[in-house]
């Protein structure tokens, strides 16, 4: 009987850490998967709806935004096990046209896989 109960409490605990996968309004996933470095124009188009939905991404996890968002045009390693996503939302600097500072959402996730900053940066 105490097996059980400690089994229930530690699946109560695991299920109420996640976050549910957000819907993000105005933002076309598939068109934004298939527009990697914004190449394609496709996210620029999104860019205001991404603006007002960004918050939504804060507190998932690595894999749940890899889900959502597919795999980041960039990633970096930063210190204390930090790391950062960024997602082109104007040309990036692998597109053939590209401006000299593109828009981009970056992702910040603390040691734990966790985005814990949300941000969107440049033109």
């Amino acid at each position: 009987m105490l097996q059980r109960t400690s089994l229930f409490l530690a699946l109560l605990i695991l299920a109420s850490c996640s976050k549910p996968i957000p819907t993000l309004e105005g933002v076309d996933l598939s068109k934004w998967k298939d527009d990697k470095n914004a190449c394609s124009g496709n996210r620029a188009a999104m860019a205001t709806a991404l603006k007002t939905e960004a918050q939504k991404l804060k507190g998932l996890s690595e894999m749940d935004v890899v889900d959502l968002l597919g795999r980041p045009d960039e990633n970096e390693l930063y210190k204390r096990n930090q790391k950062f996503f960024y997602y082109y939302l104007t040309a990036g600097p692998d597109c053939p046209q590209h401006g000299p500072v593109p828009q981009k959402l970056i992702l910040r996730f603390n040691a734990m896989g966790f985005a814990q900053l949300v941000s969107i940066e440049g033109n």
